[in-house]
């Protein structure tokens, strides 16, 4: 199971390079953007409980689907990007076992404990 829910988010990467693809950027702006909604991270200088919550927002996939598709409503390419962005990065976080996260701290998350052989 553990294999098929990591192709499942390959295959999502993949998707968010596609419609990457589709938008009239240069290649070079996706691996530069590729790694921003980690700046969600922060949060967790004001406590766990803020910190999963601003990491969350940044790494949660209907955010990113939401984005892209205001801004393909509103013809909006810079909003579409964001939307791309967010939902690329979740996946990628998910192939590597990062997950969204519990309050109890950064390493609990919804596909187990990061570190944990077992998770």
């Amino acid at each position: 199971m553990k294999r098929l829910l990591k192709l499942e988010e390959m295959l999502m990467f993949a998707l968010g390079m596609y419609l990457f693809a589709v938008l009239n950027y240069e290649w070079w702006w996706f691996l530069v953007l590729l790694l921003t909604p980690d700046i969600g991270m922060v949060g967790y200088v004001f406590g766990n409980k803020v910190g999963a919550a601003m990491y969350n927002l940044f790494h949660h996939k209907a955010v990113g689907i939401a984005l892209y598709l205001i801004g393909s409503y509103l013809s909006l390419p810079l909003c579409q990007l964001a939307g791309i962005i967010l939902f690329s990065h979740s996946a990628m976080d998910r192939i590597f076992g990062y997950g969204l996260k519990y309050n109890k701290g950064f390493k609990f998350t919804h596909l187990g404990e990061i570190g944990n052989s077992n998770g």
